[in-house]
């Protein structure tokens, strides 16, 4: 994040057609940071419950949160940048609150019996004014005896079969097609706000194109700010290995937002863009190496979890299904 915004306190220049894309691309990463973790906390609030996301991931995640805002501080970024890194600290903390407060209320809570294959075929004490043929097995006669005498009543089943096949497909894509519309929304709005707060940033002087001198193109920085930086990066890439691990074990992806994901993706993708548009001066990159490995190096783990998605999901729905 700190590439992105330390032009504020650079003279004017003249806005370059780089210049704007950076600032753009920035503003709209920033976006997506800030809404990153509201779907995943809706997610969770709606099933009651967090089993779906690994805890293991969230600590790394806010371990590589702290060291930024750390090294952030040390590094003498603005003031701005500063505040985004509280937020994300405090963010993450929400989010792993709220994941302790479902997993330390559902242990309490006891689990519904379960009936066993012993308690299925167990036959219960008779009553012993019950008749020997029962009502049940009566009707249950009655149906086999009208199926094997009336061979049109198997046609039918299989043609109710078919058709409440039908209406499981046609429902299911229904569901798809929503849950496309709503996080292609999601997505659009997060662009519009981001380059919305940029032009007025832009506008009001807030943001300033940051100069950029040939061959001099890094920022100086502390040696420790930079090992923090590193650390940090190291974290963001680590930090998804858990939770694909965790998907790969239960073999599903139920109870995780995909939205979470795409706006990591989105926000790792046009942060790591907005630098590269800033400049591509071998100092300046060397500078920033650190927040491009975290960046664009974790999209690579996006991807694995959006595969995991797509692997999961008929599973998930047959599941849901029983």
């Amino acid at each position: 994040m700190a590439a992105l915004w330390t032009a504020t306190n650079a003279d004017s220049v003249p806005l370059t057609s780089r210049e704007a894309a950076s600032g753009l691309l920035g503003s709209i990463s920033l976006t997506c940071w800030i809404f990153l973790l509201v779907p995943q906390l809706i997610e969770n609030y709606r099933n009651g419950n967090a089993e779906a996301i690994s805890l293991l991931f969230l600590f790394v995640w806010f371990l590589g949160d702290i060291t930024n805002l750390i090294g952030g501080a040390w590094a003498g970024l603005v003031p701005v940048i500063v505040a985004i890194a509280v937020y994300f600290c405090i963010a993450d903390g929400v989010l792993i609150g709220q994941c302790l407060y479902y997993k330390a209320r559902n242990s309490r809570q006891p689990r519904p019996r379960r009936r066993t294959s012993s308690s299925v075929f167990e036959p219960s004490t008779p009553d012993p004014t019950t008749p020997l043929l029962g009502r049940r097995f009566s009707d249950a006669y009655a149906q086999t005896g009208e199926t094997l005498d009336n061979p049109r009543n198997s046609t039918r089943r299989a043609e109710s079969s078919s058709d409440d096949m039908l209406a499981k497909i046609v429902e299911e894509n229904d569901v798809g097609r929503k849950a496309w519309v709503k996080n292609f929304s999601s997505v659009l709005g997060i662009c519009v706000i981001g380059m919305a707060g940029w032009t007025v940033a832009w506008r009001t002087g807030v943001w300033k194109p940051a100069p950029v001198e040939e061959g001099l193109g890094g920022v100086d920085m502390a040696p420790g700010a930079m090992v923090l930086g590193y650390i940090s990066a190291i974290c963001y890439l680590g930090a998804r290995l858990p939770q694909i691990y965790k998907n790969y074990c239960d073999k599903s992806c139920e109870g995780l937002s995909l939205l979470f994901f795409i706006l990591s993706l989105m926000g790792n993708l046009t942060y790591g863009a907005g630098i590269i548009c800033h400049s591509t001066e071998r100092n300046y990159i060397v500078t920033n190496v650190p927040w491009l490995i975290g960046s664009l190096g974790t999209m690579v783990e996006d991807v694995t979890i959006f595969v995991q998605f797509r692997l999961y999901a008929t599973r998930d729905q047959d599941t849901a299904a029983v």
